[in-house]
This record gives C-alpha cells, structure tokens and sequence, in this order.
C-alpha cells in the first residue's frame, strides 16, 4: 500500500502494518467488513489512503479519521 505525505512524497506501508491497520479499523473502531470491503475496491481503483476513501465514502466519522491518522503515526 502506497500512501502520500502531506508534502506530496510516497510513503510504503509494510504489508504487516496493513494488517495492523485492518485489525485497528475492525476491532478498535467497529469498521464493518461491509465498509471495508467497499474502500477496498475503491481504492483499487484510486490509490488514495484507505482512511481518506472510507471518509469520504461516509463509512467514518471525522474523529475517525483522525484517530486513524493518529495510529498511523505512532503505529
């Protein structure tokens, strides 16, 4: 999964983290699978964040997001 910086640069996220991000998003959150699976495919489609499309979608709440965005920096 490729994710862009706020200075525009490409950040890799191992696909380990990715799994801790899924499990975060499910259990920490209560993401539905449902949810997911649709940011999923959109971003198949669009490389976009995952956290980004889900918002966007409206499958998250802003506090979501940034909690997301939260765990993502200390993860």
């Amino acid at each position: 999964m490729t994710i862009h910086s706020a200075q525009g640069g490409e950040i890799q996220m191992s696909p380990s983290k990715y799994s801790r991000l899924i499990h975060f998003l499910q259990e920490d959150l209560a993401i539905s699978t449902a949810s997911l699976a649709v940011a999923l495919r959109h971003r198949e489609q669009d490389p976009g964040l995952l956290a980004m499309i889900l918002w966007q979608y409206g499958l998250i709440t802003l506090e979501q997001l940034e909690k997301i965005y939260d765990w993502l920096e200390t993860a």
